[in-house]
């Protein structure tokens, strides 16, 4: 807790804020970070509950982990680091970087409310330790697809992304996801519609199946289309985030990468505002999108 304090007080008096985003692209930026780190929150009591079970009509605390409500997890604190990491180098990625920084968050609970890094699943855990991402076929959780969405921020070609991915996640289908993520929020960003931004980044995505056949599980694959399939199938964040968090099963990481997406399509000022103002730890999401630079 003490290095976790000393750390975030160096950022806020030592470092100077530095921008060029134009105050259009902040507030995207905003709306993006805000989008997931809600989804993440709200997702967060109900992990691993099974579909039908629960439902999820707003913000609530303990549950699964035994979170205070408005608790973001392992999602929200990656997406931090990884937002953190292309700011300090200037929108380059830079993997060893970007490793140190998750490591923070694991060992001192850098990125989170409270310096408690609760939630860290096994494939993120034992990369970020052996500093080699994992590659199985079994090794297609989606770790790396939680956490890639800055990324969208920075004109980063393909095998940028893919080197993200690879810090935790190596295996192919989990690196083209987090590519094919990356460019449909890109697109949502610059107001193209969903259908072909999905169909432009080459997801195989089908919006009329039914829930019965959404799958919610922690494969990267299942958790993209899960998300994918939330933002066409409402109208707004709040449905969208609520809708995917209601799935069950992995509702964290689900509505999180749904409320990123929903971030970029509807905005900041669609996310109610109680949901924000419950939120544990907000200024830290503010401190690091104002130090953020975009590299255009």
């Amino acid at each position: 807790m003490g290095l976790f304090r000393f750390f975030h007080r160096e950022k806020q008096e030592n470092i100077p804020v530095k921008t060029n985003l134009l105050p259009i692209e902040q507030d995207k930026l905003k709306a993006v970070m805000y989008g997931l780190a809600i989804g993440d929150a709200l997702g967060v009591p109900y992990e691993f509950q099974q579909r039908d079970t629960f439902t999820c009509i707003g913000m609530t605390g303990h549950g699964t982990h035994n979170q205070p409500s408005g608790t973001w997890s392992d999602d929200t604190a990656l997406s931090l680091a990884t937002l953190d990491s292309l700011t300090e180098c200037h929108g380059e990625v830079n993997t060893a970087d970007m490793l140190m920084r998750y490591r923070m968050w694991l060992e001192h609970g850098m990125y989170t409310p409270d310096g408690n890094a609760y939630d860290s699943g096994i494939t993120v855990a034992t990369a970020i330790r052996s500093k080699h991402g994992c590659d199985g076929l079994s090794d297609n959780g989606n770790g790396s697809l939680m956490r890639v969405a800055p990324c969208a921020f920075y004109n980063l070609p393909d095998v940028e992304i893919k080197q993200v991915s690879a810090i935790t996640h190596a295996h192919e289908i989990s690196m083209t996801a987090c590519v094919q993520y990356v460019r449909i929020l890109e697109g949502l960003l610059h107001c193209v519609p969903s259908h072909k931004a999905i169909e432009d980044s080459g997801f195989p995505f089908d919006p009329t199946i039914p829930r019965t056949e959404v799958e919610s599980d922690g494969f990267v694959l299942h958790t993209l289309n899960a998300a994918l399939w939330c933002l066409t199938n409402t109208h707004n964040y709040q449905d969208c985030v609520l809708t995917a968090v209601n799935l069950g099963e992995d509702t964290d990481t689900t509505a999180s990468v749904a409320g990123a997406l929903a971030g970029a399509v509807y905005g900041f000022d669609s996310i109610p505002t109680e949901w924000i103002e419950k939120m544990r730890g907000r200024e830290l999401i503010d401190m690091y999108v104002s130090e953020s630079e975009l590299r255009c």
